[in-house]
């Protein structure tokens, strides 16, 4: 019994000089099932490098290019015959987006074909024409218009061969259909035809956009421009988004001012596109003009109580410990007055030892020390030693923390 006693006691003073003067920060873990871990959605990770002081800030857009999006129109008036796409569906190249009918269709075809025609005789009476001439029985006279009748018919068959493949028209019949087809494979923005309707000539029928090839203009006002370049890192967040991190390069720096404004477009290519962006999205960037790298947090992992700056540390040991040892064995496993604490307190609200068995988790909660905060990272300094790989709460800080404050509030004492 004393050398219990002497142990705890030890323990006792390890917790004093560990908190300092302030005891309320004395509490080091809380446990949570698997139940309230899953539910939670808690993530962990480690530290990310990030450069957060040597950047310049940039506001922007991500832009398309315009070989990247394209409106369909016709060369040549006719009826909407059939529309096979809508608005939002993604579409091939060369893929069929409608069809027009007309007239016109048919005559140009019919054109075609009798001029075909026509060569094919032309070319026989070419070529009798020519042997006559070299053997001297007609005159070179003959031989010169027949030549000519077949140049001419020639040009006018390759003429009419141009304008129906630029139509999409069939060769080889007077159908008098015509398919509208893509010129890019993207997505459909705009539908702007019903059936039976005139399709007029220069009129954009379909909208067409290809965002795999999105790029970011930011505005980099004329102080920061000396230290802009290419090749340089960029970082931003989409401002109405969900705030997801994305990266990407400097691939061109313009070399005049935008507008009126005193400031130049920095043209950045994006490394990791996700498929919510779309052009038109306005963006907060970093761009890296430096080197020097600190370890960073998300903002979310770092928690504030008491003054003070916290973590919370998944402690891998304690990962799915037996049930008994949860229940009687907790004084051995170098938790013990945590531990009884939450078995303490659980047993009069009646929630956590439902399950009578599956995984724990405990988190250590580690005080820290916060830096530069840029693009919702802030770089954290451990004020005390942890695992090398140790697994930080990245996300789900403030849950476990309210995990935290309700085991002070339930029974008091945390011993």
């Amino acid at each position: 019994m004393e050398g219990d006693a002497h142990n705890h006691e030890h323990e006792q003073e390890e917790k004093r000089q560990e908190s300092g003067e302030k005891k309320t920060s004395a509490i080091k873990e809380v446990e949570l099932n698997e139940a309230q871990f899953t539910a939670s959605s808690i993530e962990l990770g480690t530290f990310s490098l990030k450069n957060l002081s040597e950047v310049v800030n940039a506001n922007g857009y991500t832009k398309l290019p315009p070989q990247n999006q394209a409106d369909v129109s016709v060369h040549m008036t006719g009826i909407v015959k059939s529309i096979n796409v809508i608005e939002g569906q993604f579409v091939k190249k060369g893929q069929v987006l409608a069809t027009l009918e007309s007239p016109e269709f048919a005559q140009l075809q019919e054109a075609y074909l009798t001029s075909k025609s026509n060569l094919e005789f032309l070319k026989l009476e070419y070529d009798r024409q020519k042997i006559l001439s070299e053997e001297n029985v007609n005159s070179k006279k003959v031989f010169q218009r027949t030549k000519s009748d077949y140049d001419i018919e020639k040009a006018r068959l390759a003429s009419l061969d141009r304008q129906l493949s630029v139509l999409n028209l069939s060769k080889s019949s007077a159908t008098s259909v015509m398919s509208l087809t893509a010129p890019l494979s993207g997505y459909v923005t705009q539908v702007n035809v019903k059936l039976g309707s005139n399709a007029e000539v220069g009129k954009p029928l379909f909208t067409i956009v290809d965002n795999s090839k999105l790029h970011v203009d930011l505005l980099v006002y004329e102080k920061d421009l000396q230290k802009v370049k290419e090749g340089q890192n960029i970082r931003f967040v989409l401002t109405n988004q969900d705030n997801t991190e994305i990266i990407g390069k400097v691939f061109n720096v313009s070399k005049s001012f935008e507008n009126d404004t005193k400031s130049v477009a920095v043209h950045a290519e994006i490394l990791n596109p996700t498929k919510s962006l779309i052009s038109g999205m306005y963006v907060n960037a970093l761009i890296d003009v430096g080197t020097s790298q600190v370890e960073a947090l998300p903002a979310d992992a770092v928690i504030r109580a008491d003054g003070r700056e916290y973590i919370f540390v998944l402690e891998e040991g304690h990962e799915e410990p037996p049930h008994d040892k949860q229940e009687g064995h907790s004084h051995d496993d170098g938790h013990g007055h945590d531990h009884d604490a939450q078995v303490g307190h659980t047993h009069d609200d009646g929630h956590e030892h439902k399950e009578p068995e599956g995984k724990t988790y405990h988190f250590q909660r580690i005080e820290v020390k916060t830096g530069t905060s840029q693009l919702g990272y802030v770089q954290v300094t451990i004020l005390k030693d942890i695992e090398k790989d140790a697994k930080i709460v990245l996300k789900g800080a403030y849950y476990i923390q309210s995990h935290l404050l309700k085991s002070e509030g339930g029974g008091g004492h945390q011993h």
